[in-house]
């Protein structure tokens, strides 16, 4: 696997301000995402498709724009860029084509316009949210020459999980409410860290007394469920997707 990219020196080729804009808009949608306004989520998934279409068109060119713009007609825009046969595969086929998909959830899903059969919700939510990872790690993919987990732990490691619910102080983090098992305050600590972190640090985060018990009771068994990756050898633990949508379904991001 590729060496990880330091979140600094992801997609800095692009002009600052496209660059800004692009990760703005995918931390909207996540944040929108993690606290269940589904409408505002989804209409970003317009936003992020202009943002991805500017740089691609962009690239084409040989002149990124300093700020992304919305064509005419993303779909008629999109089908220009298979044109483009210079470009890879996936700047010129599978992005444009996912572009579509996503644009046509915030157009004709009762998001961007009245009168749709469908209210915004939940199901097209978490489409627009992952549908925007993919396309954000296949632009760190391509420009960057990584694999596909490294692109992706890349983008995970730019989403802000600055969450009301989890108070950093002192290079610690602590879980404020007292409602939460042990188990559960685990799986929340590990959601608002990209990476893995070490046995230790996360036990001191928890505040867990006996480690014996907590590596048996919480570690082992969340392992055993898939909800994280626990390495015994290496003493490391981090968050699964499992785990992820765990946290999203049953755990309150906000205090």
């Amino acid at each position: 696997m590729a060496s990880p990219l330091p979140p600094s020196a992801i997609l800095a080729a692009l002009p600052t301000s496209l660059r800004d804009e692009l990760l703005a808009a995918l931390n909207t949608i996540s944040t929108n995402f993690r606290e269940g306004r589904w409408e505002p989520a989804e209409l970003n998934g317009g936003k992020i498709s202009e943002v991805v279409y500017s740089i691609i068109r962009g690239h084409a060119d040989g002149t990124f724009p300093t700020r992304s713009s919305k064509p005419p007609n993303m779909v008629a825009a999109c089908q220009r860029l298979e044109q483009e046969t210079q470009l890879p595969r996936s700047l010129r086929i599978q992005i444009p084509r996912m572009l579509v998909a996503l644009y046509e959830i915030r157009n004709n899903r009762g998001v961007g316009h009245v009168g749709s059969d469908v209210n915004p919700n939940h199901m097209d939510s978490v489409a627009v949210l992952y549908m925007s990872k993919w396309l954000v790690a296949e632009l760190v993919r391509v420009f960057h020459g990584l694999d596909t987990v490294a692109a992706s732990e890349a983008v995970d490691a730019l989403l802000e999980r600055e969450l009301q619910v989890v108070w950093s102080t002192g290079g610690k983090k602590r879980v404020l409410t007292n409602k939460l098992t042990l188990h559960d305050k685990t799986l929340l600590l590990l959601y608002s860290e990209p990476g893995a972190i070490t046995e230790a640090e996360l036990r001191g985060w928890v505040e867990a007394s006996n480690p014996s018990s907590y590596r048996r009771n919480v570690l082992r068994e969340a392992h055993k469920n898939k909800l994280l990756e626990y390495d015994e050898a290496a003493h490391t633990v981090r968050l699964s997707p499992k785990g992820a949508r765990y946290v999203e379904d049953n755990i309150a991001l906000t205090n």
